[in-house]
């Protein structure tokens, strides 16, 4: 398994933004979408947006209207564009591809976490 590696994290003040990128293997038959977590120390990893192949998009509330998730043409590199950051948003950053739940042969098809990327957003 290539594991996917996150990358563009910086420090930046409270109202900035910054452009996160995921470089992966690219969609295969057990990919369900290409998510990205972000964890503070002493924390888990927690779940933050998504992508699918198809384009479609998911937030959690905290970040809506703020974050923008995308991918290339390739469908090898999803992006997450930050904005309006702010001090809770910092974290190490981290992107995954779900296996598909739908395809018993899938579901942990990706387990093991690639490189992250630190974002710190100072007030």
């Amino acid at each position: 398994q290539v594991l996917p590696v996150a990358s563009g994290g910086g420090s930046v003040q409270a109202g900035g933004s910054l452009t996160l990128s995921c470089t992966f293997s690219g969609y295969s038959l057990c990919t369900f979408d290409v998510s990205w977590y972000r964890q503070v120390p002493g924390s888990g990893r927690d779940f933050v947006s998504s992508i699918d192949p198809n384009g479609e998009a998911n937030y959690i509330l905290a970040v809506q209207d703020r974050f923008f998730v995308s991918q290339d043409a390739s469908k090898t590199t999803v992006y997450l564009q930050m904005n309006d950051l702010k001090p809770e948003d910092t974290a190490m950053y981290y992107c995954k591809q779900t296996g598909r739940p739908d395809l018993p042969a899938c579901r942990h098809a990706y387990e093991d976490w690639g490189q992250g990327t630190q974002v710190t957003v100072s007030s």
